[in-house]
């Protein structure tokens, strides 16, 4: 029995995965459709599965989402494989394919239910697909990157089971993580779907909508601190809204470290910041500034931000030397309910990791521009009726 690695690369940015044609060049299951695949031949298949990605895409760098457990093909006509299910996210859509592919397609994965495979292909990529579970559990990405996975879990649901448990499953996934309003709201968003092929679709499709609602943000939020002419921005914590917005704008960045998880820190590394800077440092840095930007966990319904611990020291300061105190983030930040604050140790202490910034101190930044109060209050009372409409 040969072990081969079936490999997903996945964009995250639109929930599509890459599918390859084999040609008639390769040894097996030619002219049918399937992943990055190959052979076993180190000790450890993680090398394996990065060298066939390498030789069968020519895309260098891609990210280890998940590995599945083995499981048996059984075929009679090229023999039994033991497959390796691998799940990468790769930063680029460029392909540049060898002699084993005659054409590749970016596409959700769904497709794979509809065309001619290499056998047990969704069963592959079943193994390495996100679940109510991994949704719940991922504490290494931001909110609207665990809120299209969420919405792949519906996709998937749907697509592989009836319209009832897809249903029901959006709900658990509105449930799954109450801190980040962001996921719940653009689950919800599926609510008026009446039929499984809708649902799919519109599943599919909201995974894009999202990320561009929180490009649209960025772009609003550098428009505004380019017109200030900002030169020094301060911000803390991590947030994919927030890079997005600092990568437009030709200002100096300092980030706080944000204790006890240090995401500042992690963050200043992948947008290139120009310092780092302790937590007690904040009213420092603020004063200093042109401008403070921040992300959002949640925007309540009066108005406030609930962010990184950090966030209060920030626009205090920033309020008291007429600093602008800016959050970027999408409408769908914008929580119908309450915000459970999560804690977590440091120094044998049980700390907690959110705050509340009052409304009359930031600007809300979103794709529809700055929005007030008022304007806030009603976006919590259509995300409420869309939650309500999954019950």
């Amino acid at each position: 029995m040969d072990d081969v690695v079936t490999c997903f690369l996945r964009d995250p940015r639109t929930g599509e995965v890459l599918l390859l044609r084999r040609s008639d060049e390769t040894g097996s299951y030619p002219g049918q459709w399937g992943a990055v695949s190959g052979y076993v031949e180190c000790e450890d298949t993680d090398d394996d599965a990065e060298r066939e990605i390498r030789e069968e895409t020519g895309v260098k760098e891609v990210t280890h989402v998940r590995s599945g457990d083995p499981f048996i093909v059984k075929d009679d006509e090229y023999g039994d494989w033991r497959v390796h299910p691998y799940l990468y996210d790769t930063p680029t859509r460029g392909i540049t394919t060898n002699y084993e592919t005659e054409r590749v397609d970016w596409c959700s994965p769904t497709e794979i239910l509809q065309r001619e495979t290499v056998p047990r292909l969704w069963d592959s990529y079943a193994a390495v697909a996100p679940s109510v579970e991994t949704v719940r559990e991922n504490d290494e990405h931001g909110s609207a990157y665990v809120a299209a996975r969420a919405l792949e879990v519906v996709r998937d649901t749907a697509a592989t089971e009836t319209f009832e448990n897809a249903r029901e499953k959006a709900h658990q996934l509105v449930e799954a993580r109450p801190s980040m309003a962001v996921v719940g709201n653009r689950v919800a968003r599926l609510g008026d779907a009446e039929a499984t092929e809708e649902l799919v679709r519109k599943a599919h499709a909201a995974i894009a909508v999202g990320y561009r609602a929180d490009e649209e943000a960025a772009e609003n939020a550098a428009d505004r601190l380019n017109e200030t002419g900002a030169e020094n921005v301060v911000t803390l914590s991590r947030s994919g809204t927030v890079g997005s917005t600092l990568k437009d704008v030709g200002a100096s960045v300092t980030v706080c470290e944000s204790l006890p998880g240090c995401e500042g820190a992690a963050f200043a590394d992948e947008i290139g910041a120009d310092r780092v800077v302790p937590d007690a440092c904040v009213a420092t840095a603020v004063q200093a500034a042109d401008a403070v930007v921040v992300g959002a966990d949640a925007v309540l319904r009066d108005g406030a931000v609930v962010n990184k611990v950090g966030s209060l020291a920030a626009a205090l300061t920033a309020e008291r030397f007429d600093v602008p105190f800016l959050v970027v983030g999408s409408i769908d930040k914008i929580s119908p309910n309450e915000h459970e604050n999560e804690y977590v140790e440091y120094h044998g202490e049980h700390v907690p990791v959110f705050e509340r910034v009052p409304a009359d101190i930031t600007k809300l930044v979103t794709e529809d521009g700055t929005l007030s109060c008022d304007e806030v209050r009603e976006h919590a009372d259509e995300h409420a009726r869309r939650r309500n409409a999954l019950r």
